[in-house]
């Protein structure tokens, strides 16, 4: 198939478009995990005096503000229903973090292997947690020598995880460090869709569906595989295979006004993607991309596009590093509605995207160097958006609309 949408920044030059995303591929240094896991239960909010910072957009004057600091390398935000937040740090933290930026250490998070990478990664609450308080992660887990990505579901009591349960383990141990993908999503059936990192090591497994690496994954809530996924009653493909052909995919939001699934996702060096995620699809990794080799700069794979694999329908030039990505599904910013919004490691900034057709028609940057790496962008219940940066000193911040 043909790129649908291939836009370029008239300013860029190609010393950037080949710059990639080496901070979400190449090893970072091992890191321990904090022995002190279960440090005093209320720290301030450490915003160090951030000052508000009023900007201006195409369409909206925002005001950007901080909630929390201190986060080191914060990974996820997860929404509760007293209008508090769930952080996850990489270290192997959970946050309780209230509306005025109060936070609470919650123990009882299940061992992680942190190392580059790696870490406690995702948190999303269950559709119906009001009723069944579950809430899900992913995290890293094994030793200094090999990892794989895990899923666990447990609740809240108190300022303890309780009732935790382990609901997937990936089927294969590999080097740690890279490409764990691991974003949750919820579909409206119930099931949930879980981006699994082709780790890094081995790109080719991703063509394989007979192993976790490059996949997302389709799950019933309490980690058993639902009877109509795609690959049902093949012996060569694993029954939780949902699509493959991914490199590492750390940004994935449902539309759900029409159930699409959207997907932000690591090239090389350069080639970063946005894919709409369908039942039974191969992405292409690592025969067919569009960034190039680390080493030799040359195109990585076999081509950039090839018969029977899906092409991504938009390339981040120049590029972004994408993570995190979100929806804005109400009129709280009323010229973006029906927009992706999707951050920015390596970039530093969100693109707001306007999507007609299925097809990426516009490309707004908003808050460029402003607050630093974007590891997170999620919508808010109260029409906000929030985003998280991946610093050791990281922070939760609000994006506001002033009027």
């Amino acid at each position: 198939m043909n790129l649908r949408a291939t836009v370029l920044s008239g300013f860029f030059a190609t010393s950037l478009l080949l710059a990639g995303c080496a901070q979400d591929s190449a090893p970072e240094a091992p890191r321990d995990v904090p022995a002190a896991r279960t440090a005093p239960p209320e720290a301030a909010n450490n915003n160090n005096a951030f000052e508000p910072l009023e900007l201006s957009t195409e369409y909206h004057q925002i005001r950007v503000s901080r909630i929390a600091g201190g986060l080191e390398h914060p990974w996820a935000v997860a929404f509760l229903p007293d209008g508090g937040f769930l952080v996850t740090e990489r270290p192997g933290r959970l946050n309780r973090i209230s509306a005025d930026g109060m936070r609470t250490r919650i123990g009882g998070v299940p061992d992680v292997a942190v190392a580059g990478q790696g870490g406690l990664l995702d948190v999303v609450l269950h559709p119906d947690y009001a009723d069944n308080g579950w809430i899900y992660m992913t995290y890293s887990s094994g030793d200094d020598g090999e990892t794989t990505t895990k899923v666990a579901r447990a609740r809240i009591d108190g300022d303890q995880l309780v009732d935790l349960e382990e609901l997937f383990s990936q089927d294969r141990l590999s080097q740690p460090g890279r490409h764990y993908g691991s974003r949750i999503v919820w579909r409206a059936d119930g099931t949930m869709l879980v981006s699994i990192g082709d780790r890094g090591a081995e790109p080719p497994r991703a063509q394989d569906p007979a192993d976790h690496a490059g996949t997302v994954l389709r799950l019933n809530a309490d980690g058993s595989v639902p009877d109509d996924n795609p690959f049902i009653g093949r012996d060569d493909v694993l029954p939780e295979v949902f699509s493959y052909g991914h490199r590492n995919i750390q940004g994935m939001v449902v539309d759900p006004a029409t159930d699409k699934v959207w997907a932000t996702e690591h090239g090389p060096r350069g080639g970063d993607e946005l894919n709409l995620v369908v039942a039974g699809n191969n992405y292409g990794w690592p025969s067919a991309g569009l960034g190039r080799d680390y080493r030799t700069e040359e195109q990585y794979g076999d081509a950039r596009s090839l018969p029977g694999k899906i092409d991504p329908v938009y390339e981040f030039l120049p590029t972004l590093a994408p993570s995190g990505l979100a929806l804005l599904t109400t009129d709280t910013f009323p010229r973006w509605q029906g927009n992706l919004l999707a951050g920015g490691l390596r970039a530093e900034r969100i693109r707001r995207l306007v999507i007609e057709n299925d097809i990426v028609v516009h490309d707004e940057e908003l808050i460029t160097g402003k607050v630093g790496r974007i590891r997170d962008v999620r919508e808010g219940p109260d029409g906000a958006i929030y985003v998280l940066t991946d610093h050791e000193d990281g922070g939760l911040y609000r994006i506001d609309r002033v009027n």
